[in-house]
């Protein structure tokens, strides 16, 4: 219900809509009530009340009105039973109107509060948080008092308040009454008792004194006794004033605290104090709070209870102050004209563990321009804040005030910290524990960055530091001491195998490498391999020569057995950068298969035996043609290679390149088959063995044989593409009209037959050898004319006109 008329406020307020009251009170509570048992959802609820020109401040009335029964209404109704848990009683509120229940009112009331706070929310958007001015705004922290807590002793009784009176002992009876508005109890048998204004303890004492005249057996030696207790609490009422979201009159429970009249008023306004928050009760300064101490140490030391009456006054704020950057938790602050720097920090949780903490940065306006003040640690106790104040706290900066560094050629390199332990290059050194077996100790560098960020290389004699011939070089802050090895002062060798080995690649150099080992390493020589013939190139090099020579590198070849070199330069060692190449074996070939299906006895996939295998050979192998082999319709489907890959992809990224718009054929849709069939003639080849009708194979290649087809078929431009019965000596024309003759877009002079060999042929009319079996014919379409556009003729008529001119001109000049 809350949240329903949340959304409701919240269209009725950010909408900014202006409308003419058309739905009274009675029924706004009568369409929830509705609405509700239908099942539409808290949106369709908010819009359509919107729609109907409710406004906030007919909901605001209603509150009203609710408010001012509530007053009004009779809190003296006895309670018989013997249940002594206390209800909440501001919960039980008779309705002012309709039949909805008391829950819905809660609702109404509330509503009003969260349409403030909406809006504080939706300023919130806008400007910084101040801490802590959204306590109130929390659901979950409502500060509600526990009603069935032990009565307190100092608990004043007033009008509503419901006392049990319990006798126990030689006579036994309990009384449970409320006390009326004059402020009495009615007792039998004994008549008005006056407990108004009395605390629970004054009132025990004083029941028991009024209780000796109808029990006289009751003596405070007597074995009776009596006892009053607190029943059912009063409702009180609370003036909230001042800077809160909904100041006015509340009806809360008699054990409700300050903070909880704060959170049914919708906590403090934007210019409210959470610092100063002043109770009066019967016109004097009763307590003051300061929500801080809650918030900071969860003090409820001035949170007092509320009395009738009572007034809550909400000043307007004396100082927000602004803290920025390195603290734990940036905001805006409210504070005392009496409080410091040291307070904000505090408030703020102190600086984070990169902050600059010996200063922060101030910025004043002084009511005529801006300030500025650093202040510095010693004055953040006596530096006090005023309204406006603006603080910024720094990073430390990104440098080190007492690092050295190591790097290069020792065991452990790193920052160290420079001290009486570590302050020179030989006590580095040492903490670094010691120099690597590689560094070059004739020369190291420390570089150094002085005052004014110039860079300073120091050359270090490590060798005379180290046998202590030569003076230790003292250290500075961000000193960086650099020993480098041996192998860093040449370039990094490296070993390159290619060729057939396993894992051909390149290798780091290792001292005394040969070429057993760079072939071990390589993972072995491969079935490939040519043992006989296994080359190493060597680059020349001479760092002392003074002219160009002629030759550009060494070539040296070796015989291998077993893995091991047995021809060749004895003893050969590798150097770095050589390059060795292991030889494919011109013996050795893997096998090549091709694959034949159709009409042949054996078909499947044969491997080829020699090079230059022909297609009569694949025939042979495959025991030859069965009777019903057609051969002028076998074809053979060809794997494209890598060389034909990478020429058609040159060729269609050419085409791509200069293709244009009003090409007929999308040249982007083209793509690189895998296959691609290659005409041949079976039958020629076959009674030629050898010629050039017998194609060569390759690896990869299929021989489909088929059956006879007796069948044409004839596609494109025509009426009716069909397929037909094969006619010996039929001419063209007479397929054409199988197919209902041409269309109206056929291109009469380019029609061409493919044939079930793959072969494509043009064909005239009047060609009857052209039509084979199983053929297909194929008309193609004119090309589709595109009429001019107006621009063109413009162009054409503008160029027309300047030729006419230029001929008169010409005629003109000649007469």
């Amino acid at each position: 219900m809350r949240t329903l008329f949340t959304l409701i406020l919240c269209i009725f307020v950010y909408s900014g809509a202006v409308q003419a009251q058309s739905m009274s009170d009675e029924q706004i509570i009568q369409y929830v009530q509705q609405a509700q048992l239908s099942g539409k959802s808290q949106q369709q609820m908010a819009t359509e009340l919107a729609a109907k020109g409710v406004t906030p401040e007919q909901m605001q009335r209603l509150k009203d009105k609710y408010e001012k029964s509530q007053a009004s209404t009779a809190t003296n109704q006895k309670t018989t039973g013997t249940n002594r848990t206390r209800e909440k009683q501001p919960q039980e509120k008779k309705p002012v109107t309709g039949q909805l229940t008391n829950e819905v009112y809660d609702e109404l009331q509330f509503a009003i509060t969260d349409s403030m706070v909406l809006d504080s929310i939706e300023r919130s958007k806008r400007k910084p948080k101040v801490f802590g001015r959204d306590i109130f705004n929390n659901k979950n922290l409502t500060f509600e008092p526990n009603v069935n807590i032990a009565t307190p002793a100092n608990y004043q009784l007033g009008p509503g308040d419901q006392v049990i009176i319990d006798i126990w002992g030689a006579y036994q009876n309990t009384y449970t009454e409320t006390i009326s508005p004059d402020g009495n109890i009615n007792i039998s048998n004994l008549g008005p008792v006056y407990l108004n204004g009395l605390t629970v303890a004054d009132a025990n004492s004083y029941i028991q004194q009024k209780f000796r005249s109808i029990y006289s057996g009751v003596t405070d030696q007597s074995t009776s006794s009596i006892k009053l207790t607190l029943g059912q609490i009063r409702t009180i009422q609370v003036n909230i004033m001042g800077e809160v979201a909904v100041p006015g009159t509340y009806a809360l429970s008699s054990f409700a605290s300050v903070f909880h009249a704060l959170y049914n008023a919708g906590g403090v306004s934007d210019i409210g104090s959470l610092r100063h928050i002043q109770v009066m009760r019967a016109g004097k300064l009763k307590a003051e709070l300061d929500i801080y101490d809650y918030l900071m140490n969860g003090k409820f030391s001035n949170d007092i209870r509320l009395m009738d009456g009572d007034v809550i006054i909400v000043t307007p704020y004396d100082c927000l102050v602004t803290i920025t950057g390195n603290v734990k938790r940036p905001l805006i602050y409210e504070m005392k004209n009496t409080e410091t720097v040291a307070n904000l920090l505090t408030y703020a949780g102190g600086f984070t563990g990169d902050a600059y903490t010996k200063s922060i940065r101030l910025i004043r306006k002084s009511g005529r321009e801006r300030q500025i003040f650093n202040v510095e640690t010693a004055q953040f106790a006596n530096f006090r804040v005023t309204d406006g104040d603006s603080l910024s706290v720094n990073q430390i900066l990104d440098r080190f005030e007492n690092r050295v560094e190591i790097k290069g050629a020792v065991y452990r390199e790193g920052l160290y910290q420079l001290s009486d332990e570590v302050n020179s290059v030989k006590k580095l050194i040492d903490k670094a524990e010691g120099v690597m077996g590689d560094a070059f100790l004739n020369r190291a560098e420390i570089t150094r960055m002085h005052e004014d960020l110039t860079l300073e290389i120091i050359p270090v004699d490590l060798k005379g530091i180290l046998k202590g011939s030569t003076a230790d070089i003292p250290l500075q802050k961000n000193d960086v001491l650099y020993i480098p090895s041996i192998h860093d002062l040449k370039e990094a060798g490296v070993l390159t195998i290619h060729g057939e080995v396993a894992l051909p690649g390149v290798y780091p150099y290792a001292k005394n490498a040969s070429i057993e080992d760079i072939i071990v390493q390589a993972g072995g020589l491969l079935e490939s391999a040519s043992t006989i013939r296994v080359d190493v190139a060597r680059r020349i090099k001479d760092p002392k020569s003074q002219r160009v020579g002629s030759e550009v590198g060494e070539t040296f070849s070796f015989s291998l057995k077993d893995g091991f070199v047995v021809d060749g330069t004895p003893g050969f060692i590798l150097e770095p950068f050589d390059e060795i190449y292991v030889r494919r074996s011109p013996g050795y070939q893997e096998q090549s298969n091709v694959s034949v299906t159709g009409e042949v006895v054996f078909g499947g996939t044969h491997a080829l035996s020699i090079k230059n295998e022909r297609l009569s050979d694949l025939v042979r192998k495959a025991g030859g043609l069965t009777k019903e082999a057609y051969p002028a319709g076998a074809r053979l489907i060809r794997q494209i290679n890598e060389e034909e890959k990478a020429r058609m992809e040159r060729t269609l990224k050419m085409a791509k390149k200069n293709a244009s718009s009003k090409d007929s054929i999308n040249i982007e849709s083209l793509e690189i088959d895998a296959n691609y069939p290659v005409g041949i003639q079976l039958e020629k080849a076959l009674a030629n063995p050898g010629s050039d009708y017998d194609l060569v194979l390759r690896e990869g290649d299929q021989l489909l044989v088929p059956q006879y087809i007796n069948t044409v078929k004839i596609n494109g431009e025509v009426m009716y593409p069909n397929t037909v019965v094969y006619q010996k000596g039929k001419k063209l024309k007479h397929y054409i009209n199988q197919a209902g003759g041409f269309g109206q877009k056929a291109r009469k002079s380019k029609v061409f037959v493919v044939y079930m060999n793959g072969t494509v042929a043009e064909v005239s009319g009047s060609s009857s050898k052209a039509i084979q079996p199983g053929c297909e014919i194929v008309v193609p379409a004119k090309p589709e004319k595109r009429g001019m556009s107006t621009a063109e003729i413009i162009s054409l008529g503008t160029s027309a006109a300047s030729l006419g001119a230029i001929i008169a001109s010409m005629i003109t000049l000649f007469k």
